[in-house]
């Protein structure tokens, strides 16, 4: 074993971080046995240098993270503070000095993931971010190494465990979006500010990189179809259990059945009791992978948390100490399908939509006639009325979604249909 230790620097002390430092500390001779060469951890820069940081030494906290990134001896820079800057000019000033980098920032990644490799690349360090996806679930290297000889078709996953919370109480509990949102926030599982988790953004940024690799093209957050819970209704969950369903957040990430364009897209979506990612509870993540050779692949754990995200930034880091004692790299960015990512209306799905009509004869045949005109094709089709009033819930077989979206378009113009109260897609069957 190599006596002379790799230094780390450290940028962001927070939940993360801390756990981050603390493992690096406490299993410190486990590290080194497993890397080759002890690892040092030699500087953590901090936005806040008076609050108390529990097993760090003082004299390592910084508030100059340009400074520390630039010392030139480092060999690791792990950068666990979030956001485009300055995390961005930290993350290429480190490569310009030295270090290879380790990152769990998804904002990042899926934003300007490409200059980032490029940067990498260009001054032959690594970059490794399995903490930026679904937190201590192996996903990453898989989906960039274990798999890297199989062609991915599909990845279909929960990747956001605050949303899964909130949709799983709705669902366990009978309780509204609002309600579920507060439990949520007193168990910390939601932010103060819970926009990023509750509006999609987060399980975006997450599904273009995923995409990405698994596709082997560039995918950006803005080419990421994004939709989030914040209207999803106790009815809605209510008529997804008629329906022997319940409602996830999904992550959905598919290449074209002609293999020349993959389409990337979060979103509501009913899924069937029956299927394995029905039974994700609580804040869980589960991402399923279909690969041509492979099959049906799940993996499952927790994907967010200090301690989970810091156990994924412990894995790249024992791998990048691992090519640095090497003098090599691993595998960096791989783009050479290039394949386009397809805009939402071109995704072919079900549909679950109900309207709100008038309770008189001839509705559910002016529903139905615009249905067909519109080219989609009605699978069942469930009425209740009272008082004039009447609610029309139906499920279409599978269709493209500028079809559905020129469908509804319709329905609203018609004199019969008060309003159309929700509308969601079926997934997983």
């Amino acid at each position: 074993m190599r006596t002379r230790p790799l230094k780390v620097a450290l940028l962001g002390c927070g939940v993360v971080g801390s756990e981050v430092a603390r493992i690096m500390t406490t299993h410190a001779d486990d590290l080194a046995a497993r890397i080759g060469a002890p690892v040092e951890l030699v500087g953590v820069a901090v936005r806040r240098p008076s609050k108390v940081r529990e097993g760090i030494d003082p004299a390592l906290i910084t508030t100059d993270a340009t400074a520390l990134v630039q010392r030139g001896d480092i060999d690791v820079v792990v950068e666990v503070i979030g956001g485009i800057e300055p995390a961005r000019t930290l993350i290429t000033t480190a490569f310009e000095n030295g270090a290879s980098v380790v990152s769990a920032n998804k904002a990042l990644l899926a934003e300007d993931g490409a200059a980032l490799h490029a940067a990498a690349e260009k001054y032959g360090r690594d970059l490794y971010y399995e903490a930026a996806v679904a937190g201590a679930i192996p996903l990453v290297r898989p989906l960039r190494e274990s798999l890297a000889g199989d062609k991915v078709n599909r990845v279909l996953g929960i990747v956001n465990g605050t949303t899964n919370f909130i949709l799983d109480k709705m669902d366990t509990s009978g309780a509204g979006y609002s309600e579920a949102l507060d439990e949520a926030t007193a168990l910390g599982y939601a932010e103060a500010d819970p926009t990023a988790d509750v509006e999609g953004f987060d399980a975006a940024a997450k599904a273009a990189i995923l995409a990405g690799i698994a596709f082997h093209t560039r995918v950006k957050i803005g080419d990421v179809h994004r939709e989030g819970i914040t209207e999803v209704t106790a009815a809605d969950i209510a008529s997804a259990r008629r329906m022997g369903c319940t409602v996830k957040l999904l992550a959905i990430c598919e290449r074209a059945a002609d293999g020349q364009s993959v389409t990337a897209r979060v979103h509501p979506a009913m899924i069937p009791l029956s299927h394995p990612l029905a039974s994700v509870r609580e804040a869980y993540n589960a991402v399923f992978v279909e690969a041509e050779a492979a099959g049906q692949l799940m993996f499952y754990g927790p994907g967010a948390g200090g301690s989970p995200t810091a156990s994924a930034v412990l894995g790249d880091l024992v791998a990048v100490c691992r090519n640095k004692l090497g003098e090599a790299t691993g595998p960096g960015e791989s783009t050479y399908t290039r394949l386009p990512v397809s805009p939402m209306g071109e995704v072919v799905t079900r549909y679950h939509i109900s309207l709100d009509v008038a309770d008189k004869p001839g509705v559910l045949a002016q529903v139905a006639t615009v249905f067909a005109e519109q080219g989609v094709s009605i699978d069942t089709v469930r009425q209740q009325g009272k008082d004039g009033e009447a609610s029309l819930v139906v499920v279409t077989h599978r269709a493209p979604d500028a079809a559905l979206s020129g469908t509804v378009e319709a329905l609203r113009k018609l004199d019969t249909v008060r309003g159309v109260a929700s509308i969601m897609r079926v997934e997983g069957e």
